[in-house]
Order: structure tokens, then sequence, then C-alpha cells
């Protein structure tokens, strides 16, 4: 006889139960399998015998709807007729999930989503039915317009994430938005009061036990407070608690949060009030040790309660993978709005596609996780039981082996083993034990650290590094009395620190230790900071090294920490971008801001752009780019802010105005002019921008929007948000130090104008030095007919014929005031930019060879650089070989100069004699051709 697969003890078991139950079906392989491998299902269909037609029901079975389980008006439906209800829809659709796992051998990942739809309509029709019953006396708390609002019930755990299992207990948290009295009842009560009646009822309706059995074991410890807090809170104090008092595993627990039932106004001011407190803005390693902890409390509790074979708790078991998924989305979900999801299986497969985890350990962690839920699935449903412990009985070891598609049990063993055994590989490269710092860390550094004495480093220092550590050591340590850490935070301190030591004492340089130790003081408030340079020693590393290179990377490090979350990966932080590429990254960065909130996309911009110059400038650091491919890489950078800035603020100009005749998104109609070292693709780090904006729209014309102005106007307050959106300082300071006096007319000129109405200033009332600036511009933001109308405009004043005497006294005299106000030039020392025979001297003279000769060879307004300004002039016999090699070698050197003290806060003053060659070159230069 066919008894479904089923071996001959389950078989004769299975044909003894249907032959009590349905003398009809003793012959059908699908019933006898149900009967055979569930106990539990055993059990309804004795109570429920006319079930069995439904499950043989194709068409039901393949079905996934969750149909109400109350169906009388629930302010009229009794407490016992409640309770029956939802007992018997329990047992209806619990009897489904068995016929579709133990007999259509459904997919694990479909039967948990379903089954966690299931039990949040049970849960969300209780609360319905608790709100209508206590409202009957005491009336409801309503809404500024009489709707009566909801208690929110909070699903945890594997409820939250969409992914129970068979015999869960449910962990439950229950808020309100409103805290005030209630309306229309016979009596009326405070908010906490009747809200917590409608908890006690909810509670009892799922928790209790009956005739009929019970619904959900309901779990209320994860509350703030646990057993000892209220049953319900209102928004405003759990916000309180979070902020507070929530502890590490409270973040843990909150990961998995999801608000059950129909979605209400209120559900996304909870969630805007709970973020903060689970995702972090940084990259957050501070999640390791506290999983760690959690994992050896739960390894403690295996050991002392005997729990052998047990698959969720034991090594490589189901909780492992949790934690492996879990902390990944703690420690990067603040920056990856994706990971913020309670579900597993969809945070893992957003860690593969944001490239977090290899492709490969996605795949063993998602199909091991799966078979362990599908074991764990089996063990429960044999009867009911919530257990994740292998069988030690003959039975149950059987129907496990059947379910797994084993010959025998040895083999469910085997395949489980490799399953935990790949599992833990994963748990242990992410979560891992405590660093292993033994062998590296010898009793001298540890010592160091502790006596505040550098001498007890055994490894020979220089005596003029060793002072300067000790002297360091000493101001770190005044400097840490005077900064609030807590305990957690001088623990993580006390094990980084003799870390830092033995690390820097491989390559001792006397500034090196003071420089890494401003960025610690900077950060030893933020544990979080501290956890990631101790539980990641690359990191560590890297934030040496690019303080050994760099002040300028050290000091941006110390004011801006988020960028230590840029040295966990070396192969990203030395490989800038390519420099078409930027505009790209920053649209892709912004996909995962609200367009709605200015704040945050003002902090985004921000931190795009220290993020890439670090990367930048840790290239350049390291040699990986030259001077020149520096500039080209800050000058690409700031272009695609700029794009992005202006898009910024023309969304909210349009939101608020309309748009202007005839323009959109694509076809602005404004455009931005560089100036400067941004014209001259020379920029620096620190650099500002000179900008210039112009539009091409007539000014009379009037907006689209309900509050229309003129095109006049819009172009104006355009500008204007711009120059917000540049200079406002924020957490992370200013984007750029943004300067438009280098418009028409400067600062008593509109911030922004009609391009017309530019070519018609530059023709009439420009000044020779307005001139001069227009030499190093370009337009790096524009529609094609507006960058070709500037640039017809440039190179037509460019080209203008002028009288050599006249120029040339303006270029001097223009040079002699601002030397007069800014060059810092000495006896010994020599000021590189504004000294004589700097590299202003050399601009100028490159201004003046195009103001001078581009009428006779327009070619010498094509480039907006001095090199190539040199180079043209030379092809067009203006310049000799030798001026040209001269002043082309004396701008490099002087530029290398300047950009090496940027880079170590220098400074642009250098010994006069180590320049002198150069200085003397620029001077023969000036004097020949400006006299």
């Amino acid at each position: 006889m066919d008894f479904g697969g089923l071996p001959q003890a389950l078989g004769e078991l299975a044909e003894e139960r249907c032959q009590a139950l349905f003398a009809q079906h003793t012959s059908n392989p699908a019933v006898l399998r149900l009967l055979g491998l569930s106990d539990f299902a055993y059990r309804i269909l004795q109570r429920h015998p006319d079930w069995i037609e439904w499950l043989l029901d194709h068409e039901q079975m393949q079905q996934r709807a969750c149909p109400a389980p109350l169906t009388e008006p629930l302010a009229e439906l009794d407490e016992a007729s409640c309770f029956r209800q939802l007992r018997e829809y329990r047992q209806r659709y619990w009897l489904k999930l068995m016929w579709l796992d133990l007999v259509e051998g459904n997919s694990i990942a479909d039967s948990i989503a379903y089954q966690s739809r299931l039990s949040e309509t049970l849960i969300d029709w209780a609360n319905r039915w608790a709100q209508a019953n206590v409202a009957k006396s005491n009336g409801q708390v309503c809404d500024e317009h009489q709707t009566p609002v909801p208690m929110l019930v909070l699903g945890m755990g594997k409820l939250g994430g969409g992914e129970l299992n068979f015999s869960s207990d449910i962990d439950l948290i229950f808020t309100y938005p409103l805290a005030k009295s209630t309306e229309g009842g016979r009596r009326s009560i405070e908010a906490q009061v009747f809200y917590t009646k409608v908890a006690q009822k909810l509670i009892a309706a799922l928790d209790q036990c009956t005739a009929d059995g019970q619904v959900f074991r309901v779990d209320m410890r994860l509350r703030p407070f646990g057993d000892s807090g209220p049953l319900v809170m209102s928004f405003a104090a759990m916000e309180d608690y979070y902020q507070d008092q929530g502890r590490e595993w409270e973040r843990y627990a909150m990961l998995k949060a999801r608000l059950l039932g129909e979605e209400n106004p209120y559900w996304d001011e909870f969630k805007t009030l709970i973020r903060p407190f689970v995702f972090r803005r940084y990259i957050d390693f501070s999640v390791i040790e506290s999983l760690r902890k959690m994992k050896h409390m739960i390894a403690q509790e295996v050991r002392r309660k005997g729990l052998t074979n047990n698959i969720k708790l034991g090594a490589g078991g189901i909780r492992e993978v949790e934690f492996i998924v879990q902390a990944l989305q703690m420690i990067r979900g603040g920056r990856e709005p994706e990971l913020q999801t309670p579900s597993l299986l969809s945070a893992l497969e957003q860690l593969q596609h944001l490239s977090l985890i290899p492709p490969e350990v996605g795949e063993v962690l998602s199909q091991q996780y799966l078979l362990l839920r599908r074991t764990e699935q089996y063990l429960q449903a044999f009867d009911d039981c919530q257990t994740q412990t292998l069988p030690d009985d003959e039975l149950g070891q059987q129907r496990l082996a059947v379910l797994l598609e084993c010959t025998q049990y040895s083999d469910v063993l085997a395949m489980l083993e490799q399953a935990q055994v790949a599992v833990r590989a994963e748990f242990t490269q992410v979560i891992g034990e405590e660093p292993e710092l033994g062998e590296a860390l010898a009793p001298e550094y540890v010592s160091a650290w502790e006596q505040r004495d550098i001498s007890y480093l055994e490894s020979p220092l220089p005596e003029a590094v060793s002072a300067a550590w000790q002297q360091s050591l000493e101001q770190f340590h005044l400097g840490l009395s005077k900064t609030q850490m807590g305990t957690r935070g001088r623990d993580v301190l006390d094990k980084l620190m003799p870390a830092l030591l033995c690390e820097i004492t491989r390559a001792p340089v006397a500034e090196i230790l003071d420089r890494v130790l401003q960025v610690i003081l900077k950060i030893a408030s933020r544990t979080a900071y501290l956890e990631l340079l101790f539980e990641n020693r690359g990191a560590l590393q890297q934030l040496i090294k690019l303080c050994a290179h760099s002040v300028w990377i050290a000091e941006q490090v110390a004011r801006y920490p988020i960028l230590l979350d840029e040295l966990i990966d070396p192969a990203v932080l030395y490989r800038p971008l390519p420099l078409s590429a930027y505009y790209s990254e920053v649209q892709q960065y912004f996909l995962r801001i609200d367009s709605e909130d200015l704040e945050l996309q003002m902090e985004a911009l921000r931190q795009f752009k220290q993020t890439q110059a670090l990367r930048i400038a840790a290239a350049d650091a390291t040699g990986v780019l030259d001077i020149m491919k520096v500039s080209d890489h800050l000058t690409a950078l700031s272009e695609a802010i700029i794009a992005k800035a202006v898009d910024i603020a023309w969304q909210q100009m349009v939101r608020r105005y309309g748009v202007p005749e005839g323009a959109d998104a694509e076809h602005k109609g404004f455009a931005v002019v560089a100036y400067g070292k941004a014209g001259g693709l020379e920029l620096g780090y620190n650099s500002d921008l000179d900008l210039v904006f112009v539009h091409n729209r007539d000014g009379n014309s009037v907006t689209t929007g309900d509050k229309s102005i003129s095109s006049r106007q819009f172009y104006l307050k355009l500008a204007q948000r711009l120059m917000h959106l540049f200079n406002t300082r924020t957490n992370s300071g200013i984007l750029y130090e943004l300067d438009t006096r280098l418009r028409p007319e400067g600062n008593s000129g509109l911030l922004a104008i009609n391009i017309e109405s530019f070519y018609q200033y530059q023709q009439e009332q420009a000044w020779t030095w307005e001139h001069q600036a227009l030499v190093r511009s370009r337009m790096v933001l524009g529609e094609p007919e507006l960058v070709t109308r500037f640039n017809e405009i440039r190179h037509e004043i460019l080209c203008q014929h002028r009288d050599n005497s006249t120029l040339s006294k303006d270029i001097v005299e223009m040079r002699e005031k601002m030397r007069g106000h800014l060059d810092k030039s000495t006896e010994v020392e020599f000021d590189l930019k504004q000294g004589v025979g700097g590299m202003t001297d050399i601009e100028f003279i490159a201004q003046y060879l195009v103001l001078n000769y581009a009428h006779a060879h327009p070619e010498l307004a094509r480039f907006p650089d001095n090199i190539r300004i040199f180079e043209m002039a030379h092809h067009a016999g203006v310049i000799d070989n030798a001026t040209q090699s001269a002043l082309t070698e004396a701008y490099c050197e002087f530029r290398d100069r300047y950009h090496l003290h940027s880079l170590n806060a220098g400074g642009r003053g250098v010994a006069m004699h180590e320049v002198a060659e150069w200085v003397d070159t620029v001077k023969v230069a000036w004097q020949r051709l400006l006299g």
C-alpha cells in the first residue's frame, strides 16, 4: 500500500488514524502522509473531520488569502464567541500550513511569509475587537476630526520580520499617539487607562487557554522597562525612553519591529520617532561587541540547560545567521536605507546588492538559513511545540528524514552539520570573538598606555621621537580628563590605545602620534568610532598612514569623524572616481535622501564632498595622483556638487513658484560660470568657489505656479537659495565658501542676470581687472545654447584690441595694490602666492598675454588655465621657448609646494633660498613683458 512515501512504522500509524477518522480516504496517500507526520494535524481533524474536504480542494490550497477571523459586528461580539472564532481560525489555517509543508513540500520562504500574514490578521482583528469592546462603556480617544485613534501594535522578532515559525510565541509592544481623554462613553478616562484596558483584552484574546486552546503565547517583555513597565506607552514616553534609557539589545530587538494591521497616518510618525535609536547616521561598529556578548550569553544558556542538537541557538544555528545579517544592518543601516528592513531575507538580498557581502556568501547564508528554518518548521509541526531541538525518539527522526528526503537519520545529521559549519564560518568572519591582539600586543604597549610612559616601549626610538611622543601622550591624557566618556567608551579606549602604540612604532615619526591622538581625542566621547578602530585593525592602520602623510587629512578626519567610515576599505579609499563619474555618483548618493528634507540634503552634499575629497587626498598623499590630476579631480567634484545643488534649489523654487516660461527641469535657462581656480581647473583642497550666475529668459515673463513671480525674480531667488545651500554652516560645516563678487557691478549687482546683460556689461563697463578675471573663466553648468553664447561673449571680449601701455599700467597697478594688502613675505620667507615673482605674478603674466595679443592670435583665448595659455603664446610667437618653459616650470614648482603646504597645514610661506632661482626667473619675465 502507498503510505505517501512514509516508512512502515509511520505508514501503519497513518493508516490507523485514517481508518478512525475517514474510512473513505484510507487510500489517499496525501491524507495518510499528513496524519503520519503530524500529531497536531490528527488532533485538529479529530475535532473538525469535515475540514479534510477543504484540504483536498487544490484551488483552496493554492490561495494565500487571509480572510477576517471575526465576522460579526465587533461591538456586539461577546468575549466567548470572539475567543472561539480566533482559536478555530488558527487551527484551520495552521492545518492548511501543515498540508502545504508536510504534504505538498511548499517553499519554506512562502510558508513563513504566509504564516506571518495569518498571524498579523489574527492580532489585528483581536486588537479591533478589544478596542470596540472597551469603547462601549468608555468611549474612544479621537483626533481633531473625531476619528477614533487605534492602539498601534508593534510585532517584534520573527513576526516583525514576516518570517514567523510554526509554533512561535509572539513578542508585542503597544503604543498610542495621542494622550487625550476618551469621548462618547458613559464616563471619560485618560488615554493611558483606555489603551491599557485595550491591551489587556487583546492579550487575553490571544494568550488565554480555553477549551478551544490558545491562539498565541504573548510575550510582552521586550517593551520599555520590561515586565515592570506599563503595558502600553504614548509616543512621547516611548521616545523619551529610547533616547535616555534604550540599551544595545533593545536596538537589536527594534531592528525587527514592524507595525501590524492596516496602515494609518500615525505609522510614519512612529517610524520617524524610532529610526534614530536603531540606526546611526555613521557606520556603527559598536554593535559587534554587543552582539558578541549576546551570543556569549546565549551560548552559556545553551550549555546551562544542556541544549544539545539545537538548530536555533547552537553553533552555526539560525540565531547566528540572524546575528550576521542584523549586525551588518545595524553597522550600515544608518547610511544605507535599503537595509532598514525587518525581514532577514530582504536584508540579505540588499547586502549582496550593495556589495557588503560577496554573492557567494549571501547564497550560502540564504540556503543554509532556509534549510534550518525548514527543519525548524517541520519539528514544530509534528506536535505544535515550540522546539528547535532535533528529535531523540525514533518516530520524530523518521519523520524528519522523510521530510528532508534522506534515506536515514544519519544523513539528516550530516546535512545539518554541513549547514551549521558553513554558517559558523561566516559568523566568525563577521562577529567573531574579541579581536586577538595577544601576539601583536606585548605587555610593553599596555604598560606604556596605562603608565602614560613611552619609555615602557622596548622598540628603540630616536630621542627626539621619544620626547615628542611622551609629550603627546601627556597632552592626550590631559585632554581626556576634560572629555565626558562612559564606562564602555573607556573600556574600548583602553583596548584601542595599546593597539595604536603597537602599530605606530613600526614607522616612528615624531609628529605622527600627536596627529593621530588629536583624532582620537575628538572621537573619545563617540564610543562607536572608537569601536570602529578597535574592531577593524585595517581602519586603524589606514588612519595612521594618512595622518603620517598629511596634517590636512588628520584635521579633516578629526573635524568630521564620519570620514572614519571611509578607512574600512582601502581598495576604495585610494581609488578616486573617474573624472566623468562624480555627477552620476552624487545622483546615486541622493537616491536614498528624501527630496523634501532640505536639512538632510544639505548634510548629504557636505558629506559627499568630504568623502570624495578624502579619497582624492589619500590618493594624492600616497602618490597615486600627481598635482595636476588632483586639481582635475577636485574641480570635477566641485562641478558635480554645483550641478546637484542647482537641482535641489530648482526643485525648491518650482514647488513654490512654478517654472519660468519655456523652462523645465532639463532646460532651466540657468547657468553657472566659474572664475579663478575653479575656472582655471586648478582647485585646491581649501579653495573657495568664485561663481557668477546667468540666465537666458525674458525677465518680464512670469512663472507658471499659483504664486507666480517674474522670471527675473525667480532666478534671483534661485541664486540666493544656492548661496544658502553652499554657505550655511551645518554640523558638517559649509559646503564651499561661495564668492560672487566677480559678477557685474560686484556686491551691488544682481546675483543672477540675463546673459545679454552680462555681455553688455563686459563690453561697456567692465574694468581691466574684470577682463583679467574673464581669462580664467568657464561655464561649468548650463544648456548647450548657454554654453555656446558664453563662449562667444568670452572670446569676443578677450580678443578686443587694447592699448598696450594702458593695459600694462592697469595690470601693474592692480598687482601692486594686491601685493600691498596680501603679501606675507619677509626677508627670509617667501609668500608662494603673493610674493614678488610668485604664483599670482605668473597668473597676471598669462592674463596680460591673452588681453594684449588675443586680437591678433585668437587661439590665446581658448583655454582658461595658465599652462596652456603659455603653450599657446609660444606657438603664436608671442613668447619664446625659454620664457614658456621658465614660467611653466616656476608655476608648477610653486603649485607643488603650495599644495604640499596645504596638505600639511604649513601656510604658503617657504624659505627664500629654496625658491630663489624660480623667483628670479619670474621677475625677469615680468620685467620684460610688463616693464
